[in-house]
């Protein structure tokens, strides 16, 4: 492939770091536009006998970060994140389009609390928004993050780093199968919020279909407004 093929880009693996046992960061080298935090790129993937396949990746880095993070969770039977956690090596090529997304974003100054619920690898778009909030922190944040294990909490040390250091940004992460197991449902959301002292006035939601449905439920049942909800779903 040229180095330009319509909207497509060639993008250069400059690292690799591991995230969780299930989740890794792929930082590019790629010469595309500055995205905004919640956005995603498109990467496509050709084979030797010319077959391709293309999947959409949330990015995770902050806006203006040197390098582009993409964090690829192993998905069963998944076959471009299975290339990326069995086959990618640092100095691989991959064709990549974007940054894509218009809706599911987030840009500073924002004056009303905010609130972002991830579940799962969810958090990746979230982690962006947060980073993008980092550097120029205004309004009170909240970010609920769930995932089954405390070891797939992705990125908890850095987020949990965030809260220490800011107390206008509050993390809570909970796993559904360590000890008795928590997970975000009425009783937590309740508690949060109450803990927080805020209603949010826009809210990012990102995980499986189920979750993220869920949780809007929860949220439109505690009084904000559905046009404050805004949503990423994948499974």
């Amino acid at each position: 492939m040229s180095e330009r093929d319509g909207n497509w880009r060639t993008a250069v693996i400059a690292r690799i770091a591991a995230l969780t046992p299930r989740m890794r960061s792929y930082f590019l080298h790629a010469p595309l536009a500055g995205h905004v935090a919640g956005q995603y790129l498109d990467v496509r993937l050709t084979a030797p006998d010319g077959y391709q396949a293309r999947r959409s990746y949330s990015i995770a880095s902050r806006p203006g970060a040197a390098e582009l993070e993409l964090a690829i969770a192993l998905q069963d039977d998944g076959e471009v994140s299975a290339w990326f956690h069995e086959v990618a090596q640092p100095g691989d090529t991959i064709d990549v389009r974007g940054p894509l997304g218009g809706h599911f974003i987030w840009e500073p100054p924002h004056a009303a609390p905010v609130l972002l619920v991830a579940g799962g690898s969810g958090i990746v778009p979230l982690v962006s928004i947060a980073r993008a909030w980092q550097a120029a922190p205004a309004a009170p944040m909240l970010l609920l993050h769930s995932a089954r294990t405390p070891e797939a909490l992705a990125f908890q040390p850095e987020l949990a780093g965030i809260a220490a250091a800011d107390p206008r940004f509050t993390y809570v992460a909970v796993s559904t199968r360590a000890g008795t197991g928590r997970r975000i449902d009425a009783a937590m959301l309740d508690k949060a919020l109450g803990h927080w002292g805020h209603l949010p006035a826009l809210c990012y939601l990102c995980g499986p279909t189920a979750f993220v449905e869920a949780v809007a439920q929860l949220l439109v049942a505690r009084g904000v407004a559905h046009r404050a909800i805004r949503t990423e779903r994948f499974g």
